[in-house]
């Protein structure tokens, strides 16, 4: 008897069986089938890329590359490997006919945020197309927004105590939490979903991003998605952080005490876009400022900066935040600008360096003139006067705690 011939069903039965089980991670990849030497063919093949200022040491151009040591790559690759193992996306194969190991998929997709250059341009220079670059970059936000969320967040009292000190000793500011600021991430958007909520005052289509930062330049919060066409201010108000400060849930420490019984309550600064608030401290405006403000403000300005450096830090390390992007999902965008500041406190979380010569030479929002915001709480008021007085006496008087 001849033997019998399989159905065309059994063969798609065992099709999509063999595909549920790759999916499910449970048909071993033999090792000999994966890249492994991705590294090594990269740098080959980009490390003279003509136009390029690559540095001529190797670990110097890692660095170039992706913004990172090959320790703290190591450290994200252990972050995401779960994730990106158990869900791989479909025919990420390279020309060559080798699937991408995790760490050159975390390499794509580090390169992609990094450079802000297409994904063509990613994909040449890898070896792989524009679709399996696409995967592997968003599979990779989401892994990591899932997985780094201990990078991003309010600090316990103990912290906040080391940040309020670093504060004081670097710029004499008593009980000072943090500095906060925002910035535009412009976009193309489709016609059918232009609206002038997007359109920001200089006529771009943007999504805001505000963060509040430490001594180190350490986001310790940030809010995005919200359209670009709203005033700084009008953000703060939107936002959780607004409502927990407001309720006494957040800034509520250790009131910092003078000798004189002068009380000063924990704070953020911020730029003369925000409101003058109990917890917000903006600058005088500048006419007809007294000796003592005019100190203030000075102070003031040198602890704000840090944020407007830490933005732009991570717009100019994080190219893809700084170029115009093309036509974005809104409901993906906000997890992409996540990433991007979740990488920049990796960074420094690991004890990283933060490469100074990628940040952007300019102001992290240029070409957008300066926001003024006239609304001030008395007990704001007060707060500054305060200060203002403790630096114009010399700090005479030691605090005490």
């Amino acid at each position: 008897m001849a033997p019998h011939k399989k159905s065309k069903k059994s063969k798609r039965e065992q099709k999509k069986l063999k595909k549920r089980k790759n999916v499910n991670g449970v048909v071993p990849v033999e090792p000999k089938t994966i890249e492994s030497d991705w590294w090594d063919t990269f740098w080959l093949k980009n490390s003279s890329t003509q136009g390029c200022l690559v540095p001529n040491d190797e670990a110097e151009g890692f660095k170039y590359f992706f913004r990172v040591s090959k320790k703290t790559f190591g450290y994200i690759c252990s972050l995401v490997r779960e994730d990106l193992i158990s869900r791989p996306p479909s025919g990420l194969i390279n020309i060559e006919g080798r699937l991408l190991s995790v760490e050159k998929q975390v390499a794509i997709a580090l390169r992609r945020l990094a450079s802000g250059e297409s994904q063509v341009s990613v994909g040449a220079a890898f070896g792989v197309g524009q679709s399996t670059v696409s995967q592997v970059t968003w599979r990779f936000i989401e892994a990591l927004e899932e997985r780094a969320k201990h990078h991003l967040r309010w600090p316990d009292s103990n912290r906040m105590e080391e940040i309020k000190s670093k504060f004081e000793a670097s710029f004499g500011l008593l009980n000072c939490c943090g500095a906060i600021d925002a910035t535009h991430i412009i976009m193309t958007l489709p016609a059918v979903q232009t609206s002038d909520d997007w359109c920001d005052p200089e006529n771009n289509y943007s999504m805001l991003l505000q963060g509040i930062v430490d001594h180190e330049m350490r986001f310790l919060d940030i809010v995005t998605g919200w359209p670009g066409g709203m005033t700084v201010s009008r953000l703060l108000k939107c936002t959780g952080f607004f409502k927990l400060c407001e309720g006494g849930e957040r800034l509520n420490g250790n009131v910092r005490t003078f000798s004189g019984g002068e009380e000063i309550r924990e704070f953020i600064v911020g730029g003369g876009g925000y409101p003058l608030l109990p917890w917000l401290l903006t600058p005088y405006e500048t006419d007809g400022l007294s000796a003592s403000m005019s100190t203030f403000n000075a102070v003031h300005e040198a602890a704000r900066l840090l944020v407007v450096r830490a933005f732009s830090q991570v717009k100019g390390s994080w190219r893809i935040l700084n170029k115009v992007m093309w036509r974005p999902d809104k409901r993906k965008l906000p997890s992409i600008i996540l990433v991007c500041c979740l990488l920049h406190n990796i960074i420094i979380d690991c004890g990283d360096n933060l490469l100074q010569d990628v940040a952007l030479s300019g102001h992290h929002d240029s070409g957008y003139g300066e926001q003024f915001c006239k609304q001030a709480d008395p007990l704001g008021r007060t707060l500054r006067e305060k200060l203002a007085k403790y630096f114009h006496h010399g700090k005479e008087k030691a605090p005490s705690k």
